[in-house]
C-alpha cells in the first residue's frame, strides 16, 4: 500500500514549554482512532473537550479535540487536531500512543503534501504555505497569501488555455502534411503565443523580488575608513552590533545584521572601508567589501561630510544608480557642508544625518523604504514574486515558445511547432503540479517542517 494511504500523526506546534501544544493525526484510520480513544463521537469542526487515556487507560491529560470530515479539512482526509497542555513531556506522551494505536510518524510535509495530492490546493500555493510560514516582513506575508490564495496558480490557467488554443489550432494540420497552415490562422497563432511570451515575461520579472522578499535585501554600506558606516549599522540596528572607534580602519571583515524596517526585511552589511592605500590585512577586507557589493541590492554610500567626497572603485560605482543608492553625509551634528557630487552622480538623494545623535535617521529609514517599494513587482494587479522553480520551468515555457514562434515565421513542419508547444505546455504544469513527477514532489516537501 502507498504511504499516502497511511494515518499519520505529528506535532503541529514547535518543541518546547508553552500555553498549548497541537497534535495533528490524518488519515483513512481517523474515525477508528478517535472511537478507540473518546466515549462520545465527535461532530465534525466542534471543539471538543475531552479525557485523553492511553491503550493501557491511564490518564495522560485534559484536550481539546477537534474533527475535519474529509473532504473538508486541511488534508482533504478525516483529520483530527488535539490541543493539550503545553508540557512537551505531554505532547510527546500523546504522540506516542498514538503510533501505537496505529499511526505512523509524519514526513516533513506530508500534510500538506496529501492536500496537494487530494485536490486542496494546486503546487504554487502549498509552496505558499511554507512562504508564509518563513515571512519576515509584511511585503513577504502579503506576497505569500495571495498565493496562497491562487494568484499564481489563476495566472498559469490562463496562460495554459491560451497556449492550449493555440496547439489545437497547429495540430489540427498535423494529418494532413501537404497543407499548410493558412495565413490566417498563422496570425492567429502568432498572436496566441505572443499573448503567451509576454504573460511568462512578466511573470520571471517577479523572480528577483521574490527572492528579496524571501531572504530580505541585501542592504550593503560602503565608504571610506572612519566615514561612520559601522555608527550606521548600530544605529539602525537599534544595538551596539559592530564596533567603533575613532581609528580608522576598524572592520576588516563584512558583518551581517537583518532587520525589519517598516514592511521590509533588510540584510545590513556594513563592510570595510575602502582605503585607496590599503595595509595587506585592509587589503583582503577591502575585497569582501566589492564582492558584497557585486551582490547587493541596496547601496548606503556613507561619506564623511566634513572631508572630502573621495572615490569608490569603478566596478561598484557601475552598480550604483539613483534607484539602488542613497548618498549618506554623516556626522552632520559637525555643521560640515555637504560636499559637491562628480556630475555622473548628480542624480543621487543625498541626505544628511548624524549616526552619534540620531539627526535624520527617520528620513533615511523613509527613503530606504522607498527604494524597496520600487522593488515591487505586480502582474495584473496582484503581487507575485515566484521562486528559482518556477522561473526555471517559466524560462524553458520561453523558450520553446520563442522556438515555436520562429519555426511559424520560417514554415518549418507543424510538428516541429506542436512539440515545441507541448513542451511549452509541461513547463507550464510544472508550476501548479499538472505534471506528476513524484521524485520532484518529495524533494519539494521535505523543505517543510514536520507537522505541516
Amino acid at each position: 500500500m502507498s504511504r499516502h494511504h497511511d494515518t499519520i500523526a505529528a506535532l503541529a506546534t514547535p518543541l518546547g514549554s508553552s500555553a498549548i501544544s497541537v497534535l495533528r493525526a490524518s488519515g483513512p484510520q481517523v474515525r477508528d482512532l478517535m472511537e478507540g480513544l473518546f466515549a462520545e463521537a465527535l461532530q465534525p469542526r466542534v471543539a471538543t473537550h475531552l479525557d485523553y487515556r492511553d491503550v493501557a487507560g491511564v490518564l495522560v491529560d485534559d484536550v481539546v479535540a477537534t474533527f475535519f470530515a474529509g473532504p473538508r479539512s486541511y488534508t482533504g482526509e478525516d483529520s483530527l487536531e488535539l490541543s493539550c497542555h503545553g508540557n512537551p513531556y505531554i505532547a510527546q506522551r500523546i504522540l506516542e500512543d498514538l503510533f501505537k494505536r496505529g499511526c505512523r510518524p509524519a514526513e516533513a510535509g506530508e500534510f500538506t503534501q496529501r492536500a496537494f495530492l487530494g485536490g486542496r490546493m494546486d503546487l504554487s500555493q502549498a509552496e505558499a504555505v511554507m512562504d508564509i510560514i518563513h515571512a519576515r516582513s509584511e511585503r513577504a506575508l502579503a506576497a505569500a497569501q495571495q498565493q496562497l490564495r491562487g494568484a499564481l496558480g489563476r495566472r498559469m490557467e490562463a496562460l495554459i488555455e491560451e497556449l492550449l488554443g493555440a496547439v489545437a489550432r497547429v495540430e489540427a494540420y498535423i494529418d494532413f502534411p501537404e497543407e499548410d497552415l493558412p495565413a490566417e490562422d498563422k496570425g492567429r497563432v502568432d498572436a496566441m503565443l505572443a499573448k503567451c511570451e509576454q504573460g511568462l515575461a512578466q511573470l520571471l520579472a517577479s523572480n528577483h523580488y521574490g527572492e528579496l522578499l524571501r531572504n530580505g535585501i541585501k542592504t550593503v554600506i560602503v565608504g571610506e575608513p572612519n566615514a561612520g558606516k559601522s555608527s550606521l549599522l548600530n544605529r539602525l540596528v537599534g544595538s551596539e552590533r559592530a564596533i567603533v572607534s575613532p581609528e580608522p580602519g576598524t572592520t576588516r571583515d563584512f558583518i551581517e545584521e537583518g532587520i525589519l524596517l517598516g514592511d521590509h526585511f533588510l540584510r545590513l552589511i556594513d563592510t570595510a572601508g575602502l582605503n585607496p592605500t590599503p595595509q595587506a590585512l585592509e587589503r583582503l577586507g577591502i575585497q569582501k567589501t566589492l564582492e558584497r557589493g557585486q551582490e547587493a541590492d541596496l547601496f548606503l554610500w556613507v561619506v564623511d561630510s566634513a572631508g572630502p567626497l573621495g572615490l569608490l572603485p569603478e566596478e561598484l560605482l557601475r552598480r550604483m544608480t539613483p534607484e539602488n543608492t542613497l548618498l549618506v553625509l554623516n556626522k552632520a551634528d559637525l555643521g560640515a557642508a555637504s560636499p559637491t557630487l562628480p556630475e555622473r552622480l548628480a542624480g543621487l538623494t543625498a541626505l544628511r544625518v548624524s549616526a552619534l545623535t540620531g539627526e535624520g535617521f527617520e528620513e533615511l529609514r523613509t527613503r530606504i523604504g522607498a527604494i524597496a517599494d520600487a522593488f515591487q513587482v505586480q502582474v495584473g494587479g496582484e503581487m507575485l514574486a515566484i521562486n528559482a522553480r518556477h522561473a526555471d520551468a517559466l524560462g524553458r515555457a520561453k523558450t520553446s515558445l520563442g522556438n515555436a514562434r520562429q519555426q511559424l515565421a520560417t514554415r518549418a513542419p507543424v510538428e516541429l511547432m506542436a512539440s515545441e508547444l507541448r513542451e511549452a505546455l509541461a513547463a507550464c504544469g510544472e508550476i501548479s503540479g499538472k505534471v506528476d513527477n513524484e521524485r520532484m514532489l518529495d524533494h519539494l516537501f521535505a523543505s517543510f517542517c514536520i507537522g505541516k
